[in-house]
């Protein structure tokens, strides 16, 4: 079992650590282009967390599953209003199966990273595949590795900064392409700390590993209202479709 880094006080403070990524426009934008793509049918979220995107999907009345590692981030999503009628399968969301078959798996917010080694990202298109229905799609939101930004022989980027907020990552290995991710925050006026190790993923590495689970790329976008993708984009969000 790998190890859980969302642990008990990471998830009592996460929705308020993660603020930006609950602004309404964020969250409604994400649901409308989810909600479009399950269309009828059932929708499978690897990394559930505390329920920011699963919960007012569910309320468009898309049948929602999540798979999670963190009994402590599901405890948090159980405590919100709505949160009965969302089925949780506690496991690694890249081997673990739920009941049923899908039109829609999403991974959301870099979750992808949390793999950190190509096989593992290999195996969870593998196990998406396996739980797709014929024709159904396959969601990532995640960031465009900045190495690019890096001036030479640094190895450390700041992402965010603000007098209540840090996070930096740190590049460690460039052949297995981990960085660690390191947030410092304050709370009620004390310092916390979270760091986590991730494994960033090209465009190019991620329609192969679709190819290999009998997915291919249906769209790309910079964001979940349509941006176009270009090579100055910092994220994207990509579809995959089951054609076999």
């Amino acid at each position: 079992m790998p190890k859980i880094y969302f642990d008990e006080r990471i998830a009592a403070t996460y929705d308020a650590a993660s603020a930006v990524m609950f602004d309404p426009a964020i969250v409604e934008a994400t649901v409308d282009f989810l909600a479009r793509l399950a269309g009828g049918g059932a929708a499978l979220e690897l990394g559930i967390g505390t329920g920011r995107i699963a919960l007012p999907l569910s309320q468009r009345g898309v049948p929602v599953h999540g798979i999670d590692l963190s009994p402590a981030m599901v405890k948090q999503l159980r405590a919100k209003p709505g949160a009965k009628s969302i089925g949780v399968t506690i496991g690694d969301f890249g081997t673990t199966r739920a009941d049923g078959t899908f039109t829609l798996a999403y991974l959301v917010y870099n979750t992808i990273t949390n793999l950190t080694t190509q096989d593992d990202q290999v195996e969870c298109f593998r196990n998406v595949a396996a739980q797709l229905e014929p024709g159904g799609c396959f969601v990532i939101e995640v960031g465009v590795p900045d190495l690019r930004r890096l001036p030479p022989g640094e190895t450390v980027r700041a992402f965010a900064v603000s007098p209540i907020y840090v996070g930096f990552d740190e590049y460690t290995d460039l052949t297995a392409q981990i960085s660690y991710s390191h947030h410092y925050w304050v709370v009620d006026d004390k310092l916390e700390i979270f760091s986590a190790p991730y494994r960033y993923v090209w465009p190019s590495e991620l329609d192969l590993m679709a190819r290999i689970a009998g997915m291919t790329l249906r769209e790309r976008w910079s964001g979940w209202t349509g941006e176009a993708f270009t090579s100055d984009s910092t994220s994207h969000v990509s579809v995959w479709e089951k054609t076999e």
